[in-house]
């Protein structure tokens, strides 16, 4: 069971990362149980979760460096086929893949999406989607990898919208 200490940040699936703020002990019908207060860093939302029910929300540490050059490397590919099937069932499959809470899918939706937005306009909510899957990958990236130079490449700084030069 992965256990966590008041300051630790954590990622949260769907919402990104959090500190958490602290571990409290709450007696609900009877029963005593143990609670994460995390408090969503982008947000401000402040969430309690079930020390028991952490697995199955899904909360887990900031990534490793080595995951952060995994998810940068999948990020750079370009030679990708995106499916051509309607916006409103890529949304619902790019959908799955961001609540999984995955690092790596949550990468490839970005890295789809940003593609897909070369070739042609994207729909209100892929255009949504997009902004999502950035926040939640760019918070923990830049945690992940401690501020190194790591959104200094041109091709990072475009996908991140970054590059505030064109």
């Amino acid at each position: 069971m992965v256990t966590f200490k008041v300051g630790e940040n954590a990622v949260y699936p769907g919402h990104g990362v959090g500190r958490i703020l602290a571990i409290e002990t709450k007696e609900i019908l009877g029963n005593k149980q143990t609670f994460y207060s995390v408090q969503i860093i982008e947000t401000g939302m402040k969430i309690m979760i079930p020390r028991d029910n952490v697995k199955s929300v899904g909360l887990r540490p900031i990534i490793s460096q080595d995951e952060a050059d995994k998810v940068v490397g999948i990020l750079k590919e370009r030679e990708v086929k995106i499916d051509n099937q309607t916006w409103n069932r890529r949304y619902r499959e790019y959908m799955e893949k961001i609540k999984t809470g995955s690092v790596y899918e949550i990468a490839e939706v970005l890295r789809d999406l940003f593609v897909l937005k070369v070739d042609k306009e994207l729909s209100f909510g892929e255009r949504k989607m997009l902004d999502t899957a950035r926040t939640l990958l760019f918070k923990e990236l830049s945690l992940a990898t401690k501020g190194n130079d790591l959104f200094e490449e041109p091709e990072l700084k475009e996908i991140f919208g970054l590059d505030v030069a064109k």
